[in-house]
């Protein structure tokens, strides 16, 4: 007993040796680590558990973290078939998800995405708060419920980092009389600071239009959210728009001086965006018939200085026909979109005055279809440790169920498609396997005829043909319980169908390689 005792205590102490090391050099591998490395290490003692979890390392961690593209798909009715809102992460290699982000609803609408946090508008009275990593989520009351004229544009979520505090904005939209007459135009906007009680209405420098938000976006650059609207005292000509998250202040910002003429295809649009962390204003010309897609050169500026109010062009772009938002450029390559849902990269080559696309070095990453272009939105996110249980004054909601079916009842013809697939992938695995067994007693039974046949030329040749006879299913893995993306979807039907292919070439092969040794055997056989 005492023996055994000891050598439980030697065991322990062998396996937390590393705790004896100095807690700073544990926390710089630590840092090195993935989030979901770290949220399994969480659980091999108290120690790792009460470091990794500390506010203080998630906020070291994120500054060590990688930058992925985060691709959303707005639910919607495609043909009169409805599509589920969706996302695909994309890493530094441009390697693509196949497996659903779980805190995303079928009918949740991306907001805005901040330190790895995503906000979610939903269909019911609440905005969602969830972590993408550790599947933490937080529902906070809407400031009205069903507000006619709301938008899910209309909100968007944002960390300031001297106050350290994150909050979320909301545009109160109403309809007016006037100059917007019959447009919708916001006076005030909304805050709410996660831990807070209550939202917080705040008086805007003047009335501005609220069409510019829904078609342009927003950002947040360093605490501070930027729009587009129009500037009454110039013609309407376009002005960007700030809102400090930590004064809680209003400025605005001119555009540079640029092309504003229309050509006799369509109208200029401009977009507000973000590029390596920094404000830019695109611009391009659309078609009139489709305003939504551009043509031409797709020019871009930067904002230098927002004190001086100074800006430089530093991208000159053949577009594509949709411009990503509110992010398009990750790793020096440009995201653009095509009209037959296609997603390309574009490497992005400067020219000494502004980048330029190298149009030959063209890659395509993956096609969409058949989601629509103009529904997809890209944001520069990471995968963080950022907790939120720590603000326990609002609802947090458990890690979601990675294969939960979803309760609405539109969405269960596409439960029910899904399980179709699962039960074709369980009855073909089935058939594989009881061909294989097929194929094991034929060659029991082959091994104890061929004995009997005493031409060493026959056997040899009956011998050549039962090689055609074995299977290998080896790549038969089986299924994960996660629930796959859009393109895992694609990815796997793909799978099923060129498996079922092989599958019958081989068995038509193995069933001719049969009948010819059994033809072969009866030959030998005398009359």
């Amino acid at each position: 007993m005492e023996f055994e005792e000891a050598n439980s205590k030697k065991q322990i102490n062998d396996e937390c040796i590393i705790n004896f090391l100095p807690r700073d050099l544990i926390e710089r591998v630590f840092l090195r680590l993935p989030v979901s490395t770290l949220l399994r290490c969480v659980g091999v003692c108290k120690h790792w558990k009460t470091m990794i979890r500390d506010p203080k390392f998630a906020t070291l961690h994120l500054q060590h973290a990688s930058r992925c593209v985060l691709l959303f798909f707005q639910q919607e009715s495609v043909s009169r078939k409805c599509y589920p809102s969706d996302a695909i992460l994309v890493d530094e290699a441009w390697s693509q998800s196949t497996y659903a982000v779980p805190v995303i609803g079928p009918d949740d609408l991306l907001c805005s995405s901040c330190n790895g946090l995503i906000c979610l508008y939903t269909k019911t009275s609440t905005i969602k708060i969830s972590n993408i990593a550790t599947g933490e989520s937080m529902c906070i009351e809407k400031p009205y419920r069903n507000l006619r004229g709301d938008h899910f544009s209309f909100y968007s979520f944002g960390f300031h980092p001297l106050k350290k505090e994150y909050k979320i904005t909301h545009f109160l939209s109403e309809i007016s009389e006037g100059p917007f007459h019959n447009k919708d135009r916001s006076n005030f906007i909304q805050v709410y600071t996660l831990g807070g009680e209550k939202w917080k209405d705040i008086k805007t420098l003047e009335a501005f239009n609220l069409n510019y938000v829904r078609t342009s976006g927003t950002i947040n650059v360093d605490g501070t959210l930027y729009w587009l609207t129009e500037d009454r005292a110039a013609r309407w000509q376009h002005v960007v728009m700030s809102f400090d998250l930590g004064e809680e202040s209003f400025l605005q910002i001119k555009l540079p001086t640029s092309v504003h003429e229309d050509s006799a295809y369509g109208t200029r649009k401009y977009w507000i965006r973000k590029i390596d962390g920094k404000i830019c204003i695109a611009t391009a010309q659309t078609f009139h018939y489709t305003p939504k897609e551009i043509f031409g050169k797709l020019k871009i500026w930067t904002l230098d200085s927002k004190v001086e109010q100074t800006w430089s062009q530093k991208y000159n772009i053949d577009s594509s026909d949709y411009i990503p938002g509110p992010s398009l450029v990750h790793g020096g390559k440009l995201l653009t979109q095509c009209s037959d849902n296609k997603l390309f990269t574009y490497k992005l080559l400067w020219n000494g005055e502004s980048f330029e696309t190298e149009l030959f070095k063209m890659v395509k990453l993956f096609d969409f279809g058949p989601r629509k272009p103009e529904n997809m939105q890209c944001y520069i996110c990471v995968k963080s440790l950022v907790r939120l249980d720590i603000y326990k004054k609002d609802g947090i909601v458990p890690r979601q169920n990675k294969r939960g079916g979803w309760k609405l009842k539109k969405w269960k013809a596409w439960e029910k498609n899904l399980s179709e697939r699962e039960e074709m992938w369980i009855r073909f695995h089935q058939k594989e396997h009881e061909s294989i067994e097929s194929s094991n007693r034929f060659i029991i039974w082959l091994n104890g005829v061929l004995p009997i046949i005493s031409n060493e030329a026959i056997r040899q040749q009956i011998g050549m043909k039962s090689t055609k006879i074995f299977r290998d299913i080896s790549d038969q893995h089986p299924r994960s319980l996660r629930r796959l993306n859009l393109l895992g979807q694609k990815r796997d039907r793909e799978n099923l169908i060129a498996r079922m292919e092989k599958f019958a070439e081989n068995s038509k092969a193995i069933s001719d390689a049969i009948n010819s040794i059994i033809s072969i055997i009866m030959s030998t056989i005398p009359d």
